[in-house]
């Protein structure tokens, strides 16, 4: 298994602001596991009243382990569990016993009972493209008839991408939408600033469709699996700017 990145993102409370706060460095091979905060926590403490984790109780540390750390552990399904090959499947993973930081990527980690998601760094090829997958977010705030196209969405199905720059919330955003133009959510926010910079420097290379439809699913943010991909010039490096940069210096 290669090194793997993932960030943790953290939403302020009364403004509903994301923050990218920690950043996760995983070799699993190696049973390496090292959590830093993020120049983003510093920023989510001062305009959202962000404050540390129990876990990681210090900003100005990085902390080390020989295997992954509870916070992220306990947000994978028990292998134990009955259900959990259903819970592969449901996030197309093929693997019958795959990498935690695997399912982490793609399911998000998230819980009804804190304000914390997980995403992965994603990384381009040697050509400047990229895939990466996610959980189509916001469907329940799209309109009626998007919302009566959601239930007729298809495994394999085509979709468009197109940039918002009147969001309420965000401002920004990345709209998804089905060939007939319904618009029928979004892509994470935290994707936001790289897919429009992918889009703006190569707009017809751009690809996005359904891998999987969950319709049993009791999440309705585990409903719509997409992959989405493009290509970034040559020089742009994604997920670098300084709110993803650690508070200490590697």
């Amino acid at each position: 298994m290669n090194p793997r990145t993932l960030f943790l993102a953290w939403q302020g409370k009364t403004d509903r602001r994301w923050f990218p706060v920690g950043r996760l460095e995983a070799n699993a091979a190696r049973s390496q596991y090292r959590f830093g905060y993020t120049i983003g926590a510093r920023n989510a403490e001062r305009e959202s009243g962000f404050a540390p984790l129990y876990d990681f109780p210090h900003l100005n540390k990085v902390y080390e382990s020989s295997r992954l750390f509870p916070l992220f552990e306990n947000r994978v399904m028990s292998r134990s569990r009955r259900t959990f090959h259903d819970y592969l499947e449901m996030l197309a993973i093929n693997s019958q016993d795959p990498d935690p930081l695997e399912i982490l990527a793609i399911d998000g980690g998230h819980r009804m009972t804190d304000s914390f998601e997980v995403f992965p760094k994603i990384d381009k090829n040697e050509n400047g493209g990229f895939r990466c997958r996610f959980f189509l977010h916001g469907s329940r705030h799209t309109s009626q008839a998007a919302q009566d196209r959601l239930a007729d969405l298809q495994s394999e199905e085509k979709l468009y991408v197109a940039i918002e720059l009147t969001n309420p919330v965000t401002q920004m955003a990345v709209q998804i939408q089905t060939l007939d133009y319904h618009m029928i959510g979004w892509a994470p926010r935290y994707l936001v600033r790289d897919l429009a910079k992918a889009m703006a420097h190569a707009p017809t290379e751009y690809s996005a469709r359904v891998v999987r439809v969950n319709s049993d699913s009791l999440l309705y943010r585990q409903e719509i699996l997409i992959e989405l991909g493009g290509r970034w010039p040559d020089e742009y490096e994604p997920m670098s700017s300084e709110s993803y940069q650690l508070l200490v210096a590697e």
